[in-house]
């Protein structure tokens, strides 16, 4: 069929290393330039190829993708945009194969989490039904740790140094102001049903008994009636206690420690408040002083102090994905494989779609200890190798400096407009 064009984009919550996954996708297509054409960037994830705002990518200097690899965000913008099932509504995909009919684009490659490989998975259905071949791989990025069937998710390892390291710095503080102010420290991240991330908190312990002394996981039911006794007798023990809680912790019944009735474009609810919440309780039943702080963005775009395991990682399946695609692969996600052996080493496999998609990986019950407050050695021997390594970005005037690209908008082909309604 001749040398075709390729299309990249981000989808859901951006990562500290996405970007090193885009970078490894531009400069892994420039390499083979012989077999794909332009790789064009949708504009705002699938939202890009929808309305037809493709970014020429081939405008931006070599220099300036190269820095995409320390830079934290989505540089080329991201959504949150669930395609319709194709039985329900064919309207985006007819438009999808119009788009990419135009602009002679083969190649698919969509950046993402869980709901990003169904996109994925439907991009690659329509291409067989529309008879408009496309090969469409799926790069894996969540912070949640979530996806099935890797190893790990590339931007996983650096927010879980993000958290170990802040919660170990925040628990100096606390045991430092103890004794005549504050006692309890409540640290709430994110994590939706799974608490990979709350659990990262527990890599802060060097020895039994160092903090974080409670950490909150969706995957263990929440007991208020325990939770209090926990505090009061760690703070009997140890003067102060500091809390690693996981935004998506819930009661028995389902019924979650905090959220909102407000839902994003996938469904799902908006979490936050975890944190309040608990402190509020704290105070009420043992009147103790607090603090707490939310990680929110933080977590997820701290490039400064990512993990170079994750950054080696997130690029590798970034370049994976082109070369399985002109290898002939489609429906694809590329997979982090832990290799066997005492050192911890990896490399690089495939899952298909079918399989990824809308699925996700809790914690299992042997990485979270009896109690349900802390994490086992099985979930350090884990995590521990994922946040090991330092890849730190450049400095000028004290602070970092990060890629800043062009964005370049090519002309649209198509008369016709795209309607999100």
């Amino acid at each position: 069929m001749g040398k075709r064009n390729a299309f990249y984009a981000q989808s859901g919550g951006v990562t500290s290393v996405i970007n090193a996954s885009a970078c490894a996708v531009i400069e892994a297509c420039r390499a083979n330039s012989d077999k794909i054409g332009t790789l064009y960037a949708g504009q705002n994830g699938i939202l890009g190829a929808l309305h037809e705002q493709l970014i020429d990518t081939s405008l931006e200097s070599s220099a300036a993708i190269s820095a995409l690899k320390h830079s934290p965000g989505g540089a080329f913008g991201s959504c949150r945009y669930k395609m319709k099932n194709i039985h329900d509504s064919d309207a985006e995909y007819q438009r999808l194969i119009e788009v990419f009919k135009a602009h002679d684009i083969g190649y698919f490659f969509y950046n993402g989490g869980g709901d990003s490989a169904d996109t994925c998975l439907k991009v690659s259905q329509i291409s067989d039904q529309m008879g408009y071949q496309i090969q469409a791989i799926h790069i894996p990025k969540t912070i949640d740790n979530d996806l099935p069937l890797t190893d790990c998710s590339p931007g996983f390892g650096s927010v879980a140094k993000y958290v170990a390291v802040s919660t170990r710095e925040a628990s100096l503080d606390i045991a430092s102001m103890c004794a005549s102010s504050t006692k309890i420290f409540i640290l709430e991240v994110m994590g939706r049903h799974a608490g990979w991330i709350a659990a990262a908190g527990g890599l802060a312990a060097e020895k039994a008994g160092d903090p974080p002394h409670i950490i909150i996981f969706p995957e263990i039911p929440f007991s208020r009636e325990q939770f209090i006794a926990k505090v009061e007798q760690t703070v009997k023990d140890k003067g102060y206690c500091v809390v690693v809680a996981s935004e998506g912790a819930s009661y028995a019944d389902g019924a979650l420690i905090s959220g909102s009735m407000h839902k994003d474009a996938f469904g799902h609810q908006q979490l936050g408040g975890v944190a309040p919440t608990l402190a509020s309780m704290v105070k009420h039943s043992l009147g103790y002083k607090y603090h707490y702080a939310l990680a929110d963005y933080l977590q997820r775009s701290a490039r400064h102090i990512a993990s170079k395991t994750d950054v080696e990682q997130a690029y590798a399946v970034g370049r994976a994905a082109v070369e399985k695609a002109l290898e002939g692969k489609r429906a694809i996600m590329v997979t982090i494989e832990r290799n066997s052996g005492n050192e911890y080493s990896w490399s690089l496999g495939e899952a298909p779609l079918t399989e990824v998609a809308n699925r996700e990986k809790m914690m299992p019950r042997s990485f979270i200890t009896e109690d349900g407050f802390g994490i086992t050695q099985e979930a350090r021997d884990y995590m521990q190798p994922l946040i090991m390594g330092e890849d730190y970005p450049p400095y000028k005037n004290g602070v970092p400096e990060y890629a800043q690209l062009k964005n370049c908008l090519i002309a649209k082909k198509l008369d016709t407009v795209f309607s999100e309604a």
